[in-house]
């Protein structure tokens, strides 16, 4: 359906002995409809990838408060025998349609072996009717040699004074990228998302709590595992399917048997680059966990698998117990508490051997 421009006001097919049992689509029915086109419609069918995505673009159009309206027959075999799909879109009001809502047909195909039956003329005209209680007074569709005759059956005529013209994207310069060459685009350049996800820089996440006590002077545990940072805030790595915040809460009352509830206040964005002692750089979100009293952390209680020691100490206190880089790291989150203003952090490197 590709050569003819047609348009009609309104039409109707005419009656049919026997009309094949027609429903109206769904969205579970995206993916059919999506393959009925790749195989039957398309020039060139459509990988796996795209059927994907075109699926997941139509299902919620399909919806009640979509823009798309179908219509279909199932096969014997649970498939899609045939579909007609019509995409609504506004325009400006004119004298033919004064609701300012214009209709392409954009599909119409049966699968070969059960073609002749009617189907295309059932399915079409269910969607001409739908689209006419809607008041959608301008249909357009694209038809080839093979189903001209059918819309002109249905009431559409040629649009002598309409041209379909392609406007291709400009090919790049020598050593640019072109437009969509990546995840989100559709050139040359384009790869599936797992593929794509291959080629970006990986990075672990981690959530902490800042603590201090009621004088402010910082709280810290002391580390069983990691003699290169032995004085650690309370938290870790994050879990899949997390958040950073839900991170924090959940190391909390893991290392210490504290709870906190919030609202998140972030303090400090942290990152660091991989190196010789893990291969990914390493984002965290340090979050205030307010001021403890005396009798709170008298109540903490640690997991010997991970700290074996709660202190808490003056600022300048912890500089010779830490080494620089965490200490700076400390630093810059005690500033962002007093100043309140939240402070990103990025130099808290893996160490690289040269």
């Amino acid at each position: 359906m590709n050569t003819d421009t047609a348009s009609a006001a309104t039409a109707r097919p005419p009656a049919v002995a026997e009309p094949p049992p027609v429903r109206v689509a769904t969205p579970a029915d995206a993916e059919g409809i999506v393959r009925l086109r790749s195989s039957y419609v398309l020039s060139q069918p459509l990988s796996e990838e795209w059927i994907r995505r075109c699926t997941a673009r139509l299902a919620p159009r399909l919806a009640p408060a979509g823009d798309a309206r179908c219509f279909v027959i199932d096969a014997a075999d649970g498939s899609l025998a045939a579909c007609a799909l019509g995409l609504i879109h506004p325009v400006l009001p004119a004298p033919a349609h004064p609701r300012g809502l214009a209709a392409r047909v954009h599909v119409v195909a049966t699968r070969p072996e059960l073609r002749r039956r009617g189907y295309a003329r059932a399915v079409v005209g269910a969607l001409l009717d739908r689209l006419h209680t809607e008041h959608v007074t301008l249909f357009e569709a694209h038809a080839d040699d093979e189903t001209a005759p059918l819309y002109r059956e249905l009431g559409f005529s040629a649009g002598s004074t309409l041209m379909r013209m392609t406007r291709p994207p400009e090919p790049a310069a020598p050593g640019v990228p072109e437009r969509g060459d990546d995840l989100r685009g559709t050139g040359p350049g384009w790869m599936p998302p797992e593929q794509y996800a291959e080629t970006v820089p990986k990075a672990t996440c981690f959530a902490c709590l800042y603590f201090t006590d009621e004088d402010d002077q910082p709280l810290q545990l002391h580390s069983v595992y990691s003699p290169a940072h032995p004085w650690q805030l309370v938290g870790g790595t994050m879990d899949p399917g997390e958040r950073p915040w839900e991170t924090a809460v959940r190391e909390c009352a893991e290392e210490t048997g504290l709870t906190v509830t919030g609202p998140p206040r972030l303090l400090a964005t942290v990152y660091g680059l991989p190196g010789d002692e893990w291969p990914y750089s390493t984002i965290g979100c340090v979050f205030d966990g307010g001021r403890l009293s005396a009798a709170q952390i008298d109540g903490i209680v640690l997991d010997p698998d991970e700290h074996d020691e709660v202190r808490v100490l003056p600022l300048p206190a912890w500089r010779s117990l830490m080494p620089p880089r965490d200490f700076a790291r400390l630093s810059t989150v005690a500033r962002a508490r007093h100043t309140g203003q939240a402070a990103y952090f990025d130099t808290w490197d893996w160490e690289t051997t040269v």
